[in-house]
């Protein structure tokens, strides 16, 4: 190496030895500050109009075999009760028949049940005991008959066939008698055995009319929640197809059901304001937040950006929409909207 290049190595590694000790040296510079704007930050998103009560869809229960609509006793936009009757199907008069049947069916066995528990009234026993009465004097006098008849045979003066007429005579009202007397013992006293089987055949009667009166029902379609008929699918003598008989709901409170992204939901909290902003209305309307889902799933709400991440993962936010949205919203279930909630700590 020649003296000249050896100089500027020399050179070189004090210009770096005392660069790194200037580095290290030197205080290091502070971190940068927290944006407040990014701590004040509310939270968007698209929402939809939705009752509380949710839409309620009614159909025909499951595996009828006649689905056809005979009656429709509703329309839209009809306030209905909760148990009201809304539709007929088609065999609703013959299950009403059918019930009808046994219900009556069923009268007959509680009475029949009744009267063996009571056992006879006293104008049949009484009647009974007469009879008994009179058969105890025919079977004193048969017997009499018979005995003279067997004292007659040996002097000639009866013949050995009268005197078996006799006493055949006499055994038959005995026989009688003590069938009378087991008759009245059954109508004062019945037995148990004919108390069960009475008992038995009610409780079949009954489960024939709880039968009866559930297919009754199925007949026929009731409103579940009271609430406003917001659509008709189905008239009388239609089908009644997958879109079922018609859509229900109880419009006397609205939500704001939002789409929140993931990363955004830290930054709620349940009583947290919010407006709500209808596209093309200049009013915007007060919500608060009312529930925040437990579970992450994919966007619902497909917007028109063609560059929007629809395969976004989101968090269902539900908002209770005030008195002078739900006035104004409760003929738009459904209906996309738009929403801002403050953000946490501001009214």
């Amino acid at each position: 190496m020649t003296p000249r290049r050896a100089v500027l190595v020399i050179s070189l590694l004090l210009v770096v030895a005392g660069g790194a000790w200037w580095s290290q040296s030197r205080p290091a510079p502070p971190a940068p500050a927290a944006s407040p704007v990014a701590a004040s930050l509310g939270v968007g998103a698209l929402g939809r109009i939705e009752p509380a009560s949710r839409v309620r869809r009614l159909s025909h229960p499951g595996g009828m075999a006649v689905t056809r609509i005979e009656r429709l006793l509703v329309a839209e936009g009809d306030q209905v009760a909760v148990g009201q009757v809304l539709a007929e199907f088609a065999d609703a008069i013959q299950k009403d028949a059918t019930l009808a049947q046994a219900e009556a069916a069923l009268a007959e066995a509680r009475a029949s049940r009744d009267r063996m528990a009571a056992g006879a009234r006293d104008s049949e026993i009484a009647a009974q005991q007469a009879r008994i009465a009179a058969l105890r004097a025919e079977e004193t006098n048969a017997a009499r008959e018979a005995e003279r008849s067997e004292t007659l045979v040996p002097g000639g003066a009866g013949t050995r066939a009268g005197a078996e007429r006799a006493r055949f005579t006499a055994e038959r009202t005995a026989a009688a008698r003590r069938e009378a007397e087991a008759v009245l013992e059954t109508l004062s006293s019945p037995r148990a055995e004919d108390l069960a089987i009475a008992q038995a055949r009610l409780a079949s009667a009954q489960a024939a009319v709880a039968k009866a009166r559930a297919d009754a029902a199925l007949a026929r379609i009731t409103a579940p929640i009271a609430g406003t008929v917001l659509k008709v699918y189905a008239r009388p003598g239609d089908q009644l197809g997958n879109d079922g008989l018609l859509d229900l709901a109880d419009l006397s409170r609205l939500d704001v059901v939002a789409d929140v992204y993931e990363t955004d939901v830290p930054r709620l909290r349940q009583g947290a304001a919010a407006e709500v902003i209808v596209p093309g209305v200049a009013t915007r309307y007060a919500a608060t937040v009312r529930e925040i889902g437990w579970q992450v799933r994919r966007t619902t709400q497909a917007g028109t950006d063609p560059v929007a991440a629809t395969d976004a993962r989101t968090v269902e936010v539900r908002l209770t929409l005030g008195e002078e949205g739900r006035l104004a919203l409760m003929r738009r279930v459904n209906m996309q909207v738009q929403v801002a909630i403050s953000p946490v700590g501001k009214p």
